[in-house]
């Protein structure tokens, strides 16, 4: 083989492709840790039931490279922070090469260069730490990456629209265990030094109960959790609503109540979008239809470019985004809206209508902003 030439900067690695249907390991995978204040680089060796592992210096990483592509696998992806590099060894022995953009994120530990997180790495969050995200000290525990990029993604999509703020009440529609409603208050009141009451609102007594306590145990006395239906509630001194996960039209609700009592800002991630789902007509969208999960897929772009479309209407400025990558939900997407005037678009109400109109269905926001 073809001498084989080795990056720099190593962050993470996979071999797979085994040389020889009878070797003993089915995949292994290269990270760069921290072991005793001093990085190295551990490989963990994946055979069908059990993992082992062997820690390389990380002067030594090219010769270890090197010798398993030799004897070992035929296939690798080494990861750097601006590259990805891939090699495959063919049948005949000869090594194809190629090298692309990495546009995935790393985490760094105590060596890459770090990303400046909204609730920056060794803060002391009480919610973050009673998740299982930090540890007591509040280092980042390595398999909760995910969550933490995720709730940290989630409060930049808050911070980026709420500059200058002094005081904020938030209410929180369908709250449920209320992680991310912890968080935020932590994160708005000590950490950004705002001043805000927020609520939680549910239909579980438990869960309220149980929120309650913890707002306590935790010391936020301006975050209560109470009872109550999303459909029924009124407040006119809201200044932002947020609706995670609330099910299938209790997200219209919520969407509803924040335009009528004029919230300045939304933030909603949209679950269980059963309602057009349920209407689509089979002599139509046949080909849609007929597998079960593009037609759920089809039904939650309709449904959100329909919620979307009404708060442009109603004089918000929206954008629907991603909240997590795909590949950890598929429930990824949240609406931002910030209100700008209070002008209807008449050419947007005329655009939703017709294509209510033209797939022959409903839908619950519409209703309860134009037939009430």
């Amino acid at each position: 083989m073809e001498n084989i030439n080795i990056p720099n900067g190593i962050i993470k690695g996979t071999f797979s492709v085994k040389k020889n249907k009878d070797g003993k390991y089915e995949k292994a995978k290269i990270d760069l840790i921290n072991i005793d204040d001093k990085m190295k680089y551990q490989v963990a060796f994946y055979t069908r039931t059990q993992v082992f592992h062997k820690n390389i210096e990380i002067e030594s990483i090219d010769f270890f490279i090197i010798d398993e592509l030799e004897n070992e696998f035929n296939n690798l992806e080494l990861f750097t922070e601006d590259f990805v590099y891939g090699y495959r060894v063919t049948s005949k022995g000869k090594l194809l090469t190629n090298k692309r953009k990495n546009d995935k994120e790393f985490v760094s530990i105590d060596h890459n260069r770090k990303k400046n997180y909204i609730i920056p790495e060794n803060t002391i969050v009480e919610p973050l730490i009673d998740l299982g995200v930090l540890t007591s000290d509040g280092r980042v525990v390595k398999a909760s990456y995910d969550k933490y990029r995720q709730i940290n993604r989630f409060l930049e999509m808050i911070d980026d629209s709420i500059k200058n703020e002094k005081y904020l009440k938030i209410i929180d529609f369908g709250c449920g265990k209320s992680y991310l409603t912890f968080i935020l208050y932590c994160y708005l009141v000590y950490i950004k030094g705002i001043e805000c009451d927020i609520i939680g609102l549910d239909l579980k007594e438990d869960v309220i109960d149980n929120c309650n306590k913890l707002a306590q145990k935790y010391k936020y006395d301006r975050l209560k959790f109470l009872k109550g239906d999303v459909a029924k509630y009124k407040d006119d001194s809201v200044d932002m609503i947020i609706t995670l996960h609330a099910c299938d039209t209790a997200t219209d609700y919520a969407l509803y109540h924040a335009i009528n009592m004029k919230c300045r800002y939304i933030f909603s991630v949209p679950c269980c979008q059963h309602e057009i789902n349920g209407e689509l007509p089979s002599d139509k969208l046949h080909l849609v239809n007929k597998y079960g999960i593009l037609k759920e897929r089809f039904s939650s772009i309709l449904t959100d470019a329909i919620r979307a479309n009404i708060l442009e209407y109603c004089g918000y400025k929206t954008q629907v985004m991603e909240f997590v990558d795909i590949e950890n939900s598929p429930k990824n997407l949240l609406i931002r809206a910030v209100l700008k005037n209070n002008n209807k678009n008449e050419k947007i109400k005329e655009e939703i209508e017709s294509l209510l109109k033209e797939y022959d269905i409903n839908q619950k926001l519409y209703d309860l902003v134009f037939n009430n």
